[in-house]
């Protein structure tokens, strides 16, 4: 697949999705990501459950290495699930040889970000996991639950949104995630996010990965940098050429799948 074969797809897929209530646009959602993942590896294991109270899917690849890792997925704390970034969960299951615990946290408008990131700090904590690994708005989620919480284990970032998204932050408008789309979305939750420094690292040891097109690039690079200053240890890579959501087709993106394959590295390297 071509990276425009991808923006042309995925940016059908989320037209389709404009207009139509959440009921019938989520489970949409869950397949339009869902056509972008490759098949399952040989012998990876998936099960549904939960843990302290909050649903969460298990993947587990074959010979698993002791301890979980936690996942959180993106959607726009409105939309995703554990089904929809089930490709997304099993490549960091395969790649760093450990069990993957995503979590199934409550979505906007019926819960609150408060609700969701309840959820989110309820299964690390109940887990103490060897990592927590968010991408987009689970990013955002995985970084709070961190700063709120005790634990205080390696952090992997995709593409999150940090500090408080402006007009002045933000960088240039994208495909697939535009800088109206970020200051509408941030305008629902930031009434309810925890305070705090954004200079601070949201961690002491993170791994991230960006896209170049992306308005949330220009502050997350601006991020990574005040996090090294302030003593983080912090890798950091961006996919050339590609934009916000292309690690759905990590598989089928060279560039992407390069990306992604580093940051899995970098994790695992902090793991061991």
């Amino acid at each position: 697949m071509t990276p425009e074969a991808f923006r042309r797809a995925f940016t059908h897929g989320l037209q389709a999705l404009a207009g139509l209530p959440l009921g019938a646009a989520r489970p949409r959602y869950d397949r339009l990501c869902q056509g972008f993942a490759p098949p399952l590896p040989e012998g990876m294991a998936v099960q549904d459950g939960s843990v302290a109270g909050v649903a969460v899917r298990r993947v587990r690849p074959a010979g698993a290495l002791p301890g979980e890792v936690v996942y959180v997925h993106g959607g726009g704390w409105t939309l995703g699930s554990v089904a929809s970034h089930q490709g997304i969960a099993a490549s960091l299951a395969e790649r760093l040889g450990r069990e993957v615990v995503s979590v199934d946290y409550r979505l906007a408008p019926e819960a609150s970000y408060v609700e969701a990131l309840a959820d989110c700090r309820a299964v690390i904590e109940a887990l103490t996991p060897r990592a927590a690994v968010g991408d987009s708005a689970g990013g955002r989620l995985v970084m709070d639950a961190a700063g709120t919480g005790e634990w205080r284990g390696p952090l992997g970032l995709i593409y999150p949104p940090v500090g408080h998204p402006t007009p002045d932050t933000l960088g240039p408008d994208a495909p697939l995630l535009s800088r109206k789309d970020v200051l509408a979305l941030w305008a629902m939750v930031e009434d309810d996010l925890p305070e705090g420094d954004p200079a601070l690292p949201p961690g002491a040891r993170l791994e991230v990965l960006a896209v170049e097109h992306d308005p949330l690039t220009a502050p997350l690079e601006d991020a990574v940098a005040a996090w090294r200053a302030a003593g983080a240890e912090v890798g950091y890579r961006r996919a050339p050429g590609l934009w916000h959501g292309a690690l759905h087709a990590h598989a089928a993106l060279p560039a992407m799948g390069e990306a992604w394959g580093d940051f899995c590295t970098a994790l695992a390297h902090r793991l061991s």
